[in-house]
């Protein structure tokens, strides 16, 4: 299955499609609930899941065909803060999405009235890449440097790499590092397996295995 892209109504640039959010199995729940926010048994809901899992730019796109608003990194946020907004979205039927590491208890909220109208909210959880997103992302963002990953490379990767979204975005930052520092645009797995084992990125013994026998 290939992942979708759920995209902002918003004129893409160029280079860097920022607009674009990847959509597979470990996140479509997710998305479903947000196109189908009317559905929410509250004018509110908590988007939780690891950091650089595209929560952030999911929310922006909600904002942005909804006419809702949003609450970044809740956690860092005032307690006070939130639970007027909440409040507010009620009253406004406007959509409210709280986006969060984790949901409580996990997310240690100490206003009561808080907690409970968090308890009433729907939770929406973006997962780790599966094994369908973990080659688009790397597709994604390779493209998005402009840097030319063939598809044994990126086969390499996908079966080396820890499948995490901030690791995924470290490996193509040291990458993209090492292509800048050789001035070139294309990979090899030769110059990405030296670069990765030298950053501690990928396990060298991991790193040194054949592709063949992978």
């Amino acid at each position: 299955m290939t992942p979708d892209q759920f995209d902002l109504p918003l004129p893409k640039p160029a280079v860097n499609r920022e607009d674009e959010f990847l959509v597979s199995e470990s996140n479509a729940r997710a998305v479903h609930a947000i196109e189908h926010w009317g559905t929410w048994p509250v004018m509110a809901a908590l988007l939780v899941g690891p950091r650089k899992s595209g929560r952030s730019l999911l929310a922006r796109m909600f904002v942005a065909k909804t006419g809702g608003t949003m609450i970044d990194d809740a956690e860092r946020v005032s307690e006070t803060e939130i639970f007027h907004a909440w409040n507010r979205a009620q009253a406004e039927r406007r959509p409210l999405l709280i986006v969060a590491d984790a949901a409580p208890p996990e997310w240690a909220v100490r206003l009561p009235d808080l907690r409970s109208r968090l308890a009433a909210s729907p939770v929406l959880r973006l997962g780790p890449p599966d094994d369908d997103l973990m080659p688009e992302l790397l597709r994604y963002l390779f493209d998005r440097r402009e840097l030319d990953a063939r598809p044994d490379l990126i086969a390499w990767l996908v079966r080396r790499v820890e499948r995490s979204h901030l690791a995924v975005l470290r490996v193509v930052d040291r990458i993209e590092e090492t292509a800048d520092h050789r001035r070139t645009r294309k990979l090899s797995i030769p110059m990405v397996r030296a670069a990765l084992s030298e950053a501690g990125l990928v396990p060298e013994k991991a790193a040194s295995q054949p592709t063949e026998l992978l």
